[in-house]
Parts: structure tokens; sequence; C-alpha cells
């Protein structure tokens, strides 16, 4: 077992020095293009007419790829990827083949699919808006933060230990209801919660047309509103970092700072916050057409449909992609939101 880890880490280390992608750690697979929710900042739910969705064939065909490249983790996300109706014969594929499974969801069904969760699934991440009111009104869905609290404690009753986290995009609409959002949070019975600022200025979800200046402040913080920001910031940092709270929020102070950078950043008044990345070496995206990304937010790279995902990854183009791609000056990587950064030897929960 110690000599395959090093092996792996071996793999991860040459992937990252040769841009040649021969361990691939991370997927994030999107097994359904529909979503359940409505959100105002999100435009998924707009195209559910065009529905998309893999399908067993599709995951059998890419575990080929995955076992090669000593996949250990897919993240099944979407869309709401609880909509696809195979979606647990994929997990039943991906975990017989060793590989763990996480959950990115709206939290609508999970009361209704909870056994088959805990049964199939290693961990949940839901989306938590804000407290009952702000979260109903950023989704766009009557009752969506009950549903989610019960199917919360629906799995915690099953299996106590069962790890359920929360990811909340902080944003104009939630921004001056953050404290509550985090005591929601604690109440509902997630074990943690992450924060991030809003993508306003990508293709990703969903976005065939980027957005104009005014659908973007929308949703940005307003120029007026970033010292009141800054002080719920610390607000947050002082009373939620410490105490019963503690390591209740995942990022560090350093970094929940970084979202009123990031905010501030888009009026010039500071730089867009470094971000220590290396996503497209360490994992990708296939999204519910097959589409291969190396990345949410950077362009597609090719189909499964047509070719292996490892011969994707390693082609020629995407190989001069990897090598070429500077994240300090590619507009893009500067604007980014969502970064993941793995080390050789960064074991996966």
């Amino acid at each position: 077992m110690l000599s395959q880890s090093l092996y792996q880490t071996f793999k991860r280390y040459r992937s990252l020095q040769t841009h040649k992608i021969s361990a691939l750690p991370v997927v994030i697979l999107m097994p359904h293009s529909a979503c359940n929710c409505r959100c105002l900042i999100c435009d998924i739910w707009k195209d559910n007419k065009n529905l998309k969705q893999l399908t067993e064939k599709d995951i059998s065909g890419l575990l080929v790829s995955l076992k090669k490249m000593g996949t250990l983790q897919v993240l099944m996300s979407g869309g709401e990827a609880l909509l696809n109706p195979n979606f647990f014969r994929f997990c039943e594929i991906l975990q017989k083949a060793g590989i763990k499974v996480s959950l990115l969801s709206t939290g609508l069904t999970l009361k209704k699919n909870a056994k088959q969760l805990v049964k199939w699934v290693n961990n949940i991440i839901v989306s938590l808006d804000g407290p009952e009111v702000i979260h109903d009104q950023i989704r766009n869905i009557p009752n969506a933060y009950q549903q989610l609290r019960e199917g919360v404690q629906c799995i915690k009753s099953s299996d106590p230990l069962f790890r359920i986290t929360a990811r909340t995009v902080i944003q104009r609409l939630n921004f001056l209801h953050w404290p509550l959002l985090i005591e929601s949070a604690k109440e509902i019975g997630l074990d943690q919660v992450s924060f991030l600022p809003a993508d306003v200025s990508s293709h990703a979800f969903n976005r065939e047309v980027l957005w104009n200046d005014q659908r973007q402040h929308e949703v940005l913080i307003d120029e007026k509103e970033l010292e009141e920001l800054k002080v719920i910031t610390e607000i947050v940092i002082e009373k939620y970092t410490t105490g019963a709270f503690r390591h209740f929020i995942a990022e560090s102070p350093e970094k929940l700072r970084k979202i009123y950078s990031y905010y501030a950043a888009f009026y010039g008044l500071t730089p867009f916050p470094y971000k220590k990345c290396n996503a497209p070496w360490v994992s990708a995206v296939v999204e519910a057409d097959g589409t291969v990304r190396p990345c949410f937010f950077h362009p597609a790279m090719g189909n499964t449909r047509k070719h292996s995902l490892e011969d994707i990854l390693n082609s020629r183009e995407s190989i001069r992609f990897r090598k070429e791609l500077n994240m300090e000056q590619n507009s893009t990587c500067q604007k980014c939101v969502c970064y993941l950064h793995l080390s050789p030897g960064t074991k996966l929960n």
C-alpha cells in the first residue's frame, strides 16, 4: 500500500512537471444538465428544456481512464446530479472500482434519497444561501430551506457520522446576513461551511452570453457597500472562527478577507486576490453531454463520446494549454472564484 501511494505521488509530481497527465486524483462529473432550483445567481435552470445527461455507458467508458490515471475521488455536480435516474448506479460502478463519491447538491431531494445516499455516497456538499427567508429568495423555490434542513437531518438520524457540509456564495443578496447564515448552518446540523465570492464574469453555469454590466451588478456587492462587507467579515472572523464554532468555517481568516478583495477589485480598488491553483493538472470536468474541460471556467478540450478522457487530456493541444497557462496573467484565472490546489502528496478525504 505504501509503495502504491508513493508511486501515485510520483505520477502526480510528473504531471505537474511535464504537463502530461499521468495521475488525475479528482474528476468532476455532471450526470444531469438540469437543476431543480431557479437561483438568481445562476443560469443553469434556464436551459432545463434542453436536457443532457450521462449514461451508464458513459460512466463505464470513463472508468477505463479513471483507473489508469488513478482517480481517487469523483465529485458529482450539475445541474442537480440526483435528477439522473441512474445516479446511484453510477455511484455503485465508481465505488466498486475503489473511487470515492462526493455529491454537490441543492439539497431539495436529500430526504427522498437518504437511504441510498448513505449507502453509495461518501459525503455531501449542499448549497446554502442564507437563513430561511434569504435562502428561499435566492434559490427562488418555496420551502427550499426547509427541504434542505429535513434532508440533512434525515441523513444524520440514519448515520450521525455521515459528513454533510455547505458551500455558500457570498454576494449582494446575502452578505448582510452572513452571521445568521452561519448560525443557520449550525442549527441545520451541517458539519462545516465554506465561503466564496460570486462568479459574474465567465461562461460557467450555462452562460452562453456573458452577463452585461447591469446583470453583474445584481449580484456584485456595490462599491458603496464594500466597507460594510469588510466590517461584517471581521465580525464573522471574530465570532465564528473560535470557541464553539472553531473549524466550522473551512476558510482561514486570510481567505475570508479575500472575499472583500475580490469584490473591491471590480472597482479597481485592489488587485484580484492571488490564487494558488493547479486544477488543470490534477482534475478535469466532464459535463452531461461528455464535454471535457480542464476546470469549470476554461474552454472545452474534447468529448468523451468521441475520445477517451486520457486521450483528450493528453492531446497535443491540451498539453500546450497547460504548458502555456500563466495563472497570474490569464484573465479567466485572475477572476476565478473556485480554485483547487493539490500538492503531489496531498491525501484526499
